[in-house]
């Protein structure tokens, strides 16, 4: 294995790992495990399973992304990203279809890791993974209404927002006093935390508080117990999904946008620890091991696997030096359902919709998009129409329109930043004589950019003797600047005129004779001096003539 794909977990035993160090470690992961824990079982829910899903997902996963992956501080496991997904998933093929898209899902991350994609995937536009995050905010908030509130839809809740909405307003009329108390209470307690004891674990507390009072209070509420007969204590026999042909083929779809979104957001997560941290993950093998833990997390049951931004910037302020943090994170996981599973059965609905409500507040990066909009005009329609298309239609249409409309913005901004510049009798700034004319060029010279160039190369005539094109300015440069390049050359040729091309490039020169450019006539020098000395010399051209 290569060091590009070598885990972090390698190198950190490798560099030396004391006593010292896993004590860190340890308390890093016991406060990751201790936000996980609500959250795992929260997200699982809202996806359409039952929440014991989520907690195989954080422990197999979690335990497998920190083992192999490419970052230091990555937590991984079920991630609120994937619940419009997963749910879509359920609805439409089953849990067996489920489990099979995200294994095979894992088959794809490991091959793009080995593809070394990882170093592309990562260039997604900053207006597009916000309004994509805040898309999926609204879908995860809207999601939680029926629960916050207590609402029943006796034909099912619709997946799509805008028929989710209207049968929200039909149940309105139904809505529990009680669930929507403890949802309250729950975020209450959340952000009251938050604001006055930041290091307690206020997640974990406020649900704690609420299924007391639910369960001391007899709230007429659904729990997990109600509702889901509690959690197992322990972990279900590894095993495959019924796997057949057709399934597979049907939930090939799924399995890519699982992959695609997977490979966004773990590496997005391993961004911002960098950021917190000053290291630098390893995009490859951060896919590899995202790859390896949606198999395994498969196999014994769970969902959708990915680096887990919130618990993952958790982790770096709680002291973690290494993986271990985080695989320490998904054993006490284990400890606390193999403990506390029977208690499980008590937790409200209502607390965790609570709990899925504040995560979703937070997602939104407003300072991040009240930024976008005071800055850039463009940049605004990118996160607009990322996020209505990711709230309204699909997550990866979002990105993919987003990626493209972000891509043609770039395109028009670059070439506005070509310029050719004449330098010969009309303006005499380095003019080697009057029957020379000098175009400089600058800039990025692609596809971009060749119509704008295009329109004053192409207004070389044959009232020169010498055309000098000087390409030294010229940061990048694609074959349709090249053949552009070559068609002004071939008709200066052509009209007897003698072309001097300046640049030090070797690919330049390599590519135009690629193009075919004429031998005769045509003379390659490294700068314009170079080309004034050679005219000269040549008699073709006089320095000191005006």
């Amino acid at each position: 294995m290569s060091d590009v794909i070598l885990p972090k977990t390698v190198s950190v035993f490798r560099e030396g790992y004391g006593l010292a160090r896993f004590k860190a470690d340890a308390l890093a992961g016991l406060t990751v495990a201790i936000v996980a824990l609500p959250l795992s079982m929260a997200i699982a829910i809202a996806s359409g399973v039952t929440p014991d899903r989520g907690l195989y997902t954080a422990i197999i996963g979690g335990f497998l992304v920190s083992l192999l992956g490419g970052s230091r501080h990555q937590i991984g496991g079920p991630a609120g990203a994937f619940i419009v997904l997963v749910s879509a998933t359920v609805a439409r093929h089953g849990i067996d279809g489920l489990l099979l898209a995200t294994a095979m899902a894992g088959l794809i991350l490991i091959a793009c890791g080995f593809l070394r994609l990882g170093d592309y995937i990562k260039f997604i536009p900053y207006p597009v993974t916000v309004g994509f995050t805040a898309g999926i905010a609204v879908i995860i908030f809207a999601s939680q209404i029926g629960e916050l509130l207590g609402l029943h839809f006796p034909a099912g809740e619709p997946g799509p927002l805008a028929e989710k909405l209207t049968a929200i307003a039909a149940a309105l009329p139904e809505f529990s006093p009680s669930a929507a108390a403890i949802a309250a209470l729950t975020i209450a307690i959340i952000l009251i935390l938050r604001r006055t004891r930041p290091s307690w674990p206020g997640l974990l507390i406020a649900v704690v508080i609420a299924s007391a009072l639910a369960a001391l209070l007899q709230l007429p509420v659904a729990t997990i117990g109600s509702k889901f007969g509690g959690i197992p204590s322990g972990l279900p026999m590894p095993s495959l999904p019924d796997v057949t042909p057709e399934l597979a083929i049907a939930v090939l779809p799924d399995a890519i946008a699982f992959a695609l979104l997977g490979a966004i957001e773990s590496l997005l997560s391993a961004v911002v620890a960098d950021g917190m941290t000053g290291r630098r993950h390893r995009s490859n093998t951060e896919l590899v091991a995202q790859g390896v833990a949606n198999i395994g997390s498969a196999l014994f049951g769970g969902i959708c696997v990915t680096g887990t931004i919130a618990r993952t910037a958790t982790n770096v302020r709680a002291g973690a030096t290494s993986p271990v943090s985080g695989m320490l994170h998904a054993a006490f996981l284990l400890g606390f359902m193999l403990v506390a599973a029977p208690l499980a059965a008590y937790i409200p609905l209502a607390a965790l919709a609570g709990v899925l409500a504040v995560v979703s507040w937070n997602m939104v990066e407003k300072s991040a998009i009240a930024a976008l909009i005071r800055s850039s005009r463009g940049e605004t329609l990118i996160l607009a129409v990322t996020f209505l298309l990711v709230i309204f239609r699909d997550l990866t249409e979002g990105i993919v329109v987003g990626f493209s409309l972000a891509a043609l913005q770039f395109i028009h901004h670059m070439s506005k930043n070509i310029r050719v510049t004449t330098e010969g009798p009309e303006r005499p700034l380095d003019a080697m004589d009057a029957d020379t004319v000098t175009y400089r060029l600058d800039g990025a010279f692609f596809f971009g950019a060749v119509a704008a160039a295009g329109a004053v190369l192409d207004r070389i005539g044959d009232d020169h003797r010498n055309l000098v094109l000087d390409c030294s300015g010229i940061g990048f440069v694609d074959t349709s600047g090249v053949n552009l390049l070559a068609s002004v050359i071939r008709k200066a040729v052509r009209q007897g005129v003698e072309v001097y091309v300046v640049t030090e490039r070797n690919e330049l020169k390599t590519m135009l004779h690629h193009q075919e450019v004429p031998e005769q006539g045509v003379h390659f020098v490294k700068s314009l001096p170079e080309a004034r000395s050679d005219l000269a010399h040549r008699g073709d051209g006089n320095p000191n003539r005006r």
